[in-house]
């Protein structure tokens, strides 16, 4: 990397996180290129490969005494995507506390979520917020040309658009949405409503991962702001199955505000299924497939990947499990339940008591269970290496993914390409927006205790033949709306403002 800038950009990513890997090595600083081409960052990057000059604009905590004379804001990055600039947004301790850890996750995750109960409105400090999104909508427009595409990402950059609009009234400005969008009865609880909706109805196109966030959207928009209906459509089938918690029969596509016309794009991120099945079939996940096998020592594994999040459910899996042995003791020697709660950073206090909670009850699961020959559950805290995560995706019989809200959720959509050809079944949460693609899997309402009893229980006694038709139906649907699809629909969309 060097500090040497080149000609502005015609597409102009803005998302909070960096596009690279920061370690330090020797006391130096390293810029490292994500190991795995799978997830967002990876997805996000690959579209620097369709234009001239891409850039990215992101933050990084810095400390204020050395903002002036050490840091450089725009670098220059050279990686197997090309080269791009990458403009990184000096903030303080303070302002990282305030509109991120404070503002996103105490006050809007909750609400996007649909926990109002655990909506923190007091701790705001809303001109802060105002402030940093200012700041990121100002690097944008600085990297980029006239007539360019600005591409931003996410809820707690949810004011950038209307910014970058009153900055720049010549760009494309597009905006996509990474977790759900409440009804509007949830939404209304937030005290700056109006200005969310005013800033994305800037936008030139918005996009959601499922028709049900967009109508939430949409629904927002017409009570706030009175938008007219200019398209609405019916939804294909394959994203929208009748009688599921997350269906929507039709989506406006297009409406209309002030004279301007705003897209509305319904398009879930897919999974890096070429890579996933190069993964799975090598000689390396051969090995690591032969040992985990050989630690089960014949016990059929569950697993289930997420973080220490209220939203994701893991308590009320824990306790379902919980429930399961304590029905039928003898399959404490007989299944082992693999969980990543992986702890969340520093300066998140939110997430403590959820992060304690779930290792007490994982310790009190093996303490009643466990044997000196084997534990029931084995609780991970840190993230397993994607390439390792495939091998234990291939040899786990079942995975139990129940989050109580999840915007999309793509290790339902790993699990399923990485045991491609095979048998498994995958326990799925109604309220993962990625339900809608995989109505073949065992889907539960994880608000019910009974019904979570009676998923896993299936998912125990479910037949191969049945197990392999579901994975088959189910792997159709991942390939279909894979990384590749998700990004030429919307290149294409692009285009075509």
């Amino acid at each position: 990397m060097n500090n040497n800038t080149v000609k502005k950009s015609s597409l102009v990513i803005v998302y909070h996180r960096q596009p690279y890997e920061e370690v330090v090595e020797d006391g130096a600083t390293v810029y490292r290129e994500h190991k795995s081409p799978n997830g967002i960052v990876p997805t996000l990057k690959s579209f620097f490969g369709a234009v001239d000059q891409g850039a990215w604009v992101a933050w990084k905590q810095v400390d204020p005494k050395h903002k002036d004379k050490d840091f450089q804001q725009v670098v220059r990055m050279s990686d197997s995507y090309g080269e791009y600039n990458v403009s990184r947004l000096p903030l303080s301790a303070a302002q990282v506390r305030s509109f991120y850890h404070v503002t996103s996750k105490e006050a809007l995750w909750p609400i996007l979520h649909s926990f109002p109960e655990r909506y923190n409105y007091d701790a705001v400090d809303w001109p802060v917020f105002r402030e940093v999104n200012r700041l990121f909508a100002e690097a944008a427009v600085e990297q980029a040309e006239h007539g360019a595409t600005v591409w931003v990402h996410d809820y707690n950059l949810w004011l950038v658009p209307g910014y970058v609009r009153a900055l720049r009234p010549d760009v494309r400005l597009a905006f996509f949405h990474h977790t759900p969008f409440p009804s509007s009865s949830i939404f209304n609880i937030l005290p700056w409503r109006e200005e969310i909706i005013d800033s994305l109805l800037a936008c030139d196109e918005v996009g959601f991962h499922i028709p049900r966030y967009a109508s939430g959207f949409v629904a927002a928009a017409r009570n706030l702001k009175g938008v007219e209906i200019v398209e609405e459509v019916d939804v294909e089938p394959t994203l929208s199955p009748v009688g599921l918690a997350l269906s929507e029969a039709s989506v406006a596509t297009r409406i209309r505000h002030k004279g301007r016309e705003i897209r509305v794009d319904s398009i879930p991120v897919g999974t890096n299924v070429r890579y996933i099945g190069e993964v799975a079939a090598s000689a390396a996940t051969a090995r690591r497939e032969e040992t985990i096998r050989q630690d089960l020592g014949g016990r059929r594994l569950i697993i289930s990947v997420g973080r220490s999040d209220y939203t994701k459910g893991t308590r009320d899996m824990l306790l379902a499990f919980e429930r399961l042995l304590e029905r039928r003791p003898e399959v404490a020697t007989q299944v082992q339940l693999l969980v990543t709660s992986v702890a969340a950073a520093n300066g998140m206090a939110v997430y403590r008591k959820v992060q304690h909670e779930i290792e007490q009850i994982a310790g009190r699961i093996n303490g009643r269970y466990g044997t000196l020959a084997a534990q029931p559950l084995l609780l991970m805290t840190s993230a397993i290496p994607f390439e390792e995560l495939i091998a234990y995706y291939r040899c786990a019989d079942i995975c139990w993914i129940t989050p109580l809200r999840d915007g999309l959720n793509l290790v339902a959509k790993e699990y399923v390409a990485a045991r491609r050809g095979m048998d498994g079944v995958l326990v799925l949460s109604e309220f993962t927006g990625a339900s809608v693609e995989l109505a073949d899997a065992v889907l539960v309402n994880p608000y019910s205790s009974q019904l979570m009893d009676d998923a896993i229980e299936r998912a125990l006694a479910m037949p191969q033949d049945e197990q392999r038709e579901r994975m088959r139906s189910m792997a159709a649907s991942v390939e279909k709306y894979d990384a590749t699809h998700w990004a030429r629909h919307t290149l294409e969309s692009f285009r075509s403002l």
